[in-house]
């Protein structure tokens, strides 16, 4: 046996782990299926999903072995969130057989989550932006990927993790939140040039932050499941990312990026005049100058009420960007204040056409949503694990539960609008089969096949936002 064989080799004690966790893995993935091709509570079998579907109240491990059938009893819960999943695998494949349409297109979203905990002994906990409440917070983050289909403007997510910083990455932190920005004194002007022996910069060289390294980590084993059975171009991501490291990233998994620049960020056009015989060739022209913007560049203006809207298109340059940008500026002007306020939104890919642009970027948002329904329904702010693992899982089966809940909205079989319709039809189909099993131990399968049926419609619509016609049962 060679030496990257023997590398290669489990002992027999890590070969019984992995196929553990890849048999719990496929139990989960199999749950998953069956709720999405049958949109009916299966009452045999001790289900996590299903409870999550079911159950009212905080989405705690104690609060769904209350919801869960024969055999979900608390421990058999707690051992669930304290194996290992491989969560990107089992929401992308669940993703490619049960969402995925070849006919529609898709691009990629990528944003981060912010959960706010108290304490200090969960695993990664720390002080994190909260773009919700407008400022930093004690509690974790976690970066999320989803893909978002166009033609139906809906994100499914298919990757996440949580945002561990170094003690390192913490101290650096810690420093610049300490150090207070001097105001320069004034001294006499001096001669303008390069600093004496500074050298030319590349400006494609590859030199990501911590922050950036562990989103490329992230990426790229994503694309590898990704990218077998699609083909995926863009990346959406928000003003964060709107900097020349972050495209960088991206071009390195053959991706371009669609994201926000600062709006006073120095945009140059082309230099488009004649060499004047001594130097190098001048690349840069005019700053570009957002209030008095060339009319070559109007691409589209409207008026809504008092805000007149004005789209403005071009390919400029970035001295920090070694690439050109396809830039498109939003101008909004309130005619009865005279207000103006502008964005500017920018693609890596120079070929893109302008309302793409901006449709792929506003696409961005629907991320946002998937955030929402995870929070508000599935426990993604609701989980008290502490553990590393723990944190992992609560978190990921909150996001699957958002894939699976598309699923079955998608289906279209229960005629149910929102999740808190889709989770009160759930509901209600559990309190009737219950009811159910207590009144009749032996009911006449024929005649009660029937009576249930009605039954469980009844119930499951009570609470409901939608109601819909029943059909009323007579002999």
């Amino acid at each position: 046996m060679s030496e990257e064989q023997d590398k290669n080799e489990f002992s027999p004690e890590e070969v019984e782990k992995i196929q553990r966790q890849g048999s719990v893995a496929f139990k989960i993935a199999k749950e998953a299926l069956i709720l999405a091709n049958i949109p009916q509570l299966p009452l045999n079998e001790s289900l996590i999903l299903p409870a999550l579907l079911t159950m009212t109240g905080r989405v705690t491990m104690l609060g769904i072995s209350r919801w869960t059938t024969k055999g979900g009893s608390y421990r058999t819960v707690q051992r669930f969130f304290a194996t290992v999943f491989p969560w990107s695998e089992l929401l992308v494949e669940f993703f490619r057989t049960q969402i995925f349409d070849t006919e529609h297109e898709f691009i990629l979203a990528g944003d981060a989550t912010t959960i706010t905990k108290s304490g200090k002994w969960t695993h990664g906990i720390g002080l994190f932006f909260s773009g919700s409440l407008s400022q930093v917070v004690s509690g974790l983050e976690f970066f999320v990927f989803s893909l978002v289909d166009v033609a139906e403007r809906r994100a499914y997510p298919v990757c996440a993790r949580q945002t561990v910083r170094s003690e390192a990455e913490k101290a650096a932190i810690k420093l610049r939140r300490k150090k207070k920005v001097k105001k320069p004194e004034k001294t006499k002007s001096k001669l303008k040039g390069r600093p004496e022996g500074s050298l030319n910069k590349d400006k494609n060289e590859l030199n990501l932050s911590a922050e950036l390294l562990r989103i490329n980590e992230l990426l790229s084993g994503l694309m590898k499941l990704i990218r077998v059975f699609l083909s995926i171009k863009y990346v959406a991501l928000d003003g964060h990312f709107g900097h020349h490291q972050a495209v960088l990233m991206s071009r390195k998994h053959d991706l371009h990026v669609i994201s926000k620049l600062r709006k006073d960020t120095a945009l140059f056009a082309k230099y488009e005049g004649e060499y004047g015989g001594r130097g190098a060739k001048k690349k840069y022209g005019n700053r570009l100058k957002y209030d008095l913007l060339a009319v070559k560049h109007l691409k589209k203006s409207g008026q809504t009420g008092e805000i007149i809207t004005n789209y403005y298109h071009g390919i400029f340059l970035h001295k920090e960007f070694g690439q050109a940008l396809n830039v498109v500026i939003i101008v909004k002007i309130n005619v009865k204040t005279q207000k103006v306020g502008h964005a500017v939104l920018f693609s890596s890919d120079v070929e893109l056409g302008w309302e793409k642009l901006l449709g792929y970027y506003s696409l961005r948002f629907q991320i946002e949503f998937n955030f929402r329904d995870a929070k508000q329904h599935f426990g993604l702010e609701d989980f008290m694990n502490t553990t590393e693992i723990g944190g992992e899982n609560a978190a990921n089966l909150s996001f699957l539960m958002v894939n699976v809940s598309a699923k079955l909205l998608k289906n279209g079989e229960e005629k149910c609008v929102g999740i808190n319709d889709l989770k009160t039809h759930f509901r209600g189909v559990k309190y009737a089969v219950e009811a159910i099993k207590i009144l009749l131990e032996k009911p006449d399968t024929v005649l009660m096949k029937e009576v249930i049926e009605e039954v469980k419609a009844r119930i499951s619509k009570l609470g409901c936002i939608h109601h819909r016609k029943i059909t009323v049962f007579t002999e």
